[in-house]
């Protein structure tokens, strides 16, 4: 399988990368951490959540240790996902020189307004422009949920360290946005001139991507970004295409799955065609749309030969998928119509069998000693009940979505 050669914002070489998976925040932290306390000159770093209870607190002490040695630190957190930063962070940072901003905040009325939908979703952190990682792990403690409390088991979830071309492009995209809302904020304190030359800063990264990189030994890897004005279908795409290419085996695992009818249709095709198909989904309950929504869905999939299994330890939020053990994909979108129409995300694909096995393992792993596979005459015999829940959650997704002006 190749990479796709018609995607047109693709700019620079790919091959050259060395790629780490990193599973569960644990391991995370730690790469992390170890990146930051190393670092030299800059880091800048984006999550939807910085929660600083538990293990979140060694990341926001590593920001902070790096700011007080000179460092340039910023850090960019969602509106929803972080609100706020938990005393006595915001001071600390303050005094140690860290900067951050919020996407987005709110306001009074909240995600009444449509707008105020499209969140900054993506997990991105570049350190001196030489080393990035991306993935679906917030700044959250495995063992903890703001929602639920302590967790019985950890969070599934990955994320990858990645060395090479990548990097630059992942560094021009955060430097943009951090710009960005410089710029914003300067405006609305009526500070025109420093509104301008925050956006001068923001045209600037654009133009310092390189556009023709010598290609080096190592994986075939690239940062696909979604947004709201030209990457609007990347991430769709590539999975898209991935699925199209398929011959033998895909192995997709998946927070929040409802995918839109291209998506649905790729993977009925494969299974119809006779590649295996397997998707790992969320098991537990936590969100009434978002659980039910997803069951309405399975019927189809279940009767194209597509295979089903719910995560049952703990909440499942990873965002990956294995092809062939020859594609791979690690990242913070969601096959949902909130990652794929509203948010901006961010995922790696990687095209190395070596990188593709590692997280095939993991899968297959939790596929055979953490997951309950979909019984399909089970699935059609369930309560007419929960079969309501189910169709009244979907449509009511489809109705907002609706309110927003998107087709899915």
């Amino acid at each position: 399988m190749l990479p796709s050669p018609s995607d047109p914002a693709r700019r620079q070489r790919q091959s050259g990368h060395q790629v780490e998976l990193l599973q569960g925040s644990q391991s995370y932290f730690s790469a992390l951490v170890h990146a930051i306390e190393a670092s030299l000159h800059e880091v800048r770093f984006e999550t939807y959540i910085f929660d600083v209870h538990g293990a979140g607190s060694h990341v926001a002490a590593a920001l902070e240790r790096a700011a007080m040695r000179g460092v340039a630190v910023t850090v960019v957190v969602d509106g929803v996902g972080t609100p706020e930063l938990s005393a006595p962070w915001p001071q600390r940072w303050r005094l140690a020189g860290v900067q951050w901003r919020v996407f987005a905040p709110l306001g009074n009325l909240g995600l009444m307004v449509p707008s105020r939908w499209r969140r900054m979703h993506r997990k991105l952190c570049v350190v001196d422009g030489e080393v990035a990682f991306c993935g679906g792990i917030n700044v959250l403690d495995d063992g903890y949920d703001p929602n639920h409390g302590l967790l019985s088991a950890p969070r599934f979830d990955f994320a990858v360290r990645v060395t090479g071309p990548l990097v630059q492009h992942a560094h021009v995209a955060m430097s943009q946005l951090w710009w960005r809302l410089q710029a914003a904020q300067k405006a609305r304190q009526v500070d025109l001139e420093g509104a301008w030359a925050a956006l001068r800063l923001a045209v600037q990264a654009k133009r310092e991507l390189a556009t023709n990189e010598a290609a080096t030994e190592g994986a075939w890897a690239e940062l696909v970004l979604r947004d709201n004005l030209r990457f609007r279908t990347r991430i769709e795409r590539a999975y898209l295409h991935a699925l199209a290419e398929a011959k033998q085996d895909i192995v997709l695992a998946n927070a929040y799955f409802l995918p839109g009818r291209k998506m649905r249709t790729g993977l009925i095709n494969a299974a119809q065609r006779g590649v295996r198909v397997r998707l790992l989904l969320q098991g537990r309950y936590e969100y009434f749309m978002q659980y039910h929504a997803t069951r309405a869905l399975y019927a189809p999939l279940l009767a194209a030969g597509v295979e089903i299994y719910e995560y049952q330890p703990s909440f499942l939020h990873a965002k990956v998928a294995v092809v062939d053990d020859q594609w791979a994909t690690v990242g913070s979108s969601n096959i949902d119509p909130l990652s794929l129409l509203l948010a901006r995300e961010a995922n790696v694909v990687v095209q190395d069998e070596p990188f593709a096995k590692a997280l095939n393992s993991a899968l297959e792993t939790a596929l055979t000693t953490a997951a309950q596979q979909v019984n399909p005459v089970a699935h059609a015999s369930r309560p007419w009940r929960l079969k309501l829940l189910d169709a009244l959650a979907y449509l009511v997704l489809r109705s907002l979505l609706f309110i927003n002006g998107k087709r899915y």
